[in-house]
């Protein structure tokens, strides 16, 4: 057996492409020479050159594309009774050559031996055995294994999506089916988890194993993010799809493969397709938020979630587990988890009794120079715009936004003076914060309201120089903002940015009357950065420019007047240069 062997390798290695070409030009013009089959798969290798894979793959797919149709499915076996007829056995043979050469293109496809280009026309030679092996239906198996050998290997899926993309995603039936496929890859990664997790005995097979999870969840993202979100059949009432766009596979069908053909475009119309594919979306994203996900994927996914997946969904609201265990976290992730929830909230009915208590502890100076502050920012504005809401919310985020002032960069400083302004005008009932004074703060309830007039008046006169705010208080009900001032915006009017002295001294109107002011527009701040601060002032004209005039041309920084009995200048020694 190994001397045939080596005869066979030494006579692969023989061969040249001409008798390559020539070896695929008899085979497809007689059935005489079905034996140059075999050899010609052992050409479709990862070690063979590149030239010789790609004439064997052409001579291959010609040679089985017009036997698609009469090849026996791998479930079926030929009967006892047809066990002996020659063609049965023949077309058998033929179905397991077919198989192993799918495989040996998978194997190709994914070498890290393979170039680009040669990828590139595997990929498109196992699309068209989807579209052509079922007789006019999507042969969703090929295309399950083409997109496992995908996820499961070990080079860049970039170069896979590349393709896929610009070629074939486009077609509804392979963004259909490729939604099934990664729902069946999610589940399966589950499985491996949940089996990790009650089998820990090893520490390196369990980081290797934690890093192919990683990997392949990656992978899946990549895919399930460059896939096009489903169309309405509003926009859109022909949908093109992948099997069906070939007709000449199936030119002069019989009558029963017809009436079959009907059955099946009945089952898998554009139509149908269509209308089940946002429930295919749905268990796709559901199922995917369900893996534990690397720290870089959640930030990605928590970014976009809200623009490409939930106005998608059959039930946003199934998201409400992930975006609420997201927002618990606290720090950039519940920044970033609060645009979808908000939406979720505003747009679906969620309800979640401590949104504002979460939204307070996320009013931090590190969030005014995150990445997502603007959209952070805006959402804030937008949560704190109802005019229902309560009197010591409205005050603790006023309040808690004036002592961040102090502590963050201008731009900053800029966006907390326009929230502020919009929250004074929008809740009138805190305005005493701004016009407090301390004879009037000594008469006002210490209590914010809790005190009814059937109590004695014995009410303490605060101190001065006392701030009643607790800026360490997480709860807002406790943090005493209605008793205190916005003595911090005050103190923006001598900020050393000339900018925010400027916008504070700007906004000094009476906001009790709403039809002399305006909102402020966030957007037009929450963007603000040194940067922008440092191109507004370059591009400032400035009516009045500082000179500077001496008389003299001055020899000293200080001069003597100004401290007495003091001298500025060096008295030089004799016969020194």
């Amino acid at each position: 057996m190994a001397s045939i062997l080596s005869k066979k390798q030494k006579k692969k290695e023989k061969y040249t492409l001409k008798e390559l070409k020539s070896l695929g030009h008899d085979l497809l013009t007689s059935r005489s020479h079905i034996n140059n089959l075999p050899l010609l798969l052992t050409f479709v290798s990862p070690e063979s050159p590149p030239e010789f894979v790609v004439e064997s793959l052409l001579s291959l797919q010609s040679f089985f594309t017009p036997l698609l149709s009469q090849l026996p499915s791998t479930s079926s076996s030929p009967s006892s009774t047809k066990d002996d007829d020659p063609e049965v056995v023949f077309k058998a043979w033929l179905r397991s050559k077919f198989d192993e050469f799918v495989k040996l293109l998978l194997d190709v496809l994914v070498s890290q031996q393979s170039e680009d280009s040669l990828r590139g026309i595997v990929l498109g030679t196992l699309m068209e055995f989807v579209k052509l092996l079922n007789v006019g239906r999507f042969h969703s198996s090929i295309y399950h294994r083409l997109l496992h050998a995908i996820i499961h290997s070990e080079v860049d899926i970039e170069i896979f999506l590349d393709i896929l993309t610009s070629k074939y995603f486009k077609y509804i039936d392979v963004r259909y089916f490729t939604y099934i496929s990664m729902e069946k890859f999610v589940k399966t990664l589950e499985e491996s988890v949940s089996a990790d997790r009650t089998a820990r005995e090893n520490s390196e097979a369990e980081s290797d194993s934690k890093e192919s999870l990683e990997l392949s969840v990656r992978k899946i993202y990549q895919v399930l993010s460059q896939i096009p979100p489903p169309e309405k059949l509003a926009e859109k009432s022909h949908h093109e799809m992948w099997s069906g766009s070939d007709e000449s596979s199936s030119a002069n069908p019989t009558d029963k493969k017809k009436k079959t053909e009907e059955r099946d475009s009945t089952l898998l119309s554009p139509t149908t397709i269509s209308k089940r594919m946002k429930l295919k979306f749905t268990k796709a994203w559901i199922s995917f938020l369900r893996l534990p996900l690397p720290l870089d994927v959640y930030k990605e996914v928590l970014a976009s979630i809200h623009q490409t997946v939930i106005p998608h969904l059959s039930n946003p609201t199934m998201l409400c587990d992930f975006l609420t265990k997201s927002y618990d976290i606290g720090g950039v992730v519940s920044v970033m988890a609060l645009s979808s929830l908000f939406i979720l909230m505003t747009q679906h009915g969620l309800e979640y009794p401590n949104f504002y208590e979460k939204l307070y502890a996320l009013l931090v100076p590190s969030v005014f120079v995150a990445k997502h502050r603007a959209k952070f920012l805006q959402l804030l504005d937008a949560c704190l715009k109802s005019s229902m809401l309560p009197a010591y919310l409205a005050a603790s985020f006023t309040k808690k936004l004036s002592r961040l002032s102090l502590s963050i960069p201008p731009a900053g400083s800029l966006v907390i003076t326009a929230l502020i302004y919009n929250l004074l005008r929008r809740h009138p009932t805190i305005n005493h914060l701004v016009q407090e004074t301390v004879e009037s703060a000594n008469e006002a309830n210490t209590d914010a309201g809790e005190h009814n007039e059937s109590q004695p008046k014995t009410i303490k006169k605060r101190k001065l120089g006392i701030d009643y705010f607790n800026n360490q208080e997480s709860d807002p009900k406790k943090s005493g903002a209605l008793k205190s001032s916005l003595w911090e915006i005050d103190t923006l009017r001598h900020h050393y940015c000339p900018p925010v002295s400027r916008f504070i001294s700007s906004l000094e109107t009476n906001l009790t009357i709403r039809s002399k002011t305006t909102e402020m527009k966030i957007e037009d701040f929450s963007s603000g950065s040194y940067a922008t601060i440092f191109g507004d002032e370059i591009r400032r004209r400035v009516k009045q420019v500082p000179l500077a005039f001496y008389k003299t041309v001055p020899t000293s920084l200080f001069a003597d007047s100004d401290f007495p009995g003091w001298t500025f200048t060096i008295p030089q020694e004799e016969g020194t240069c």
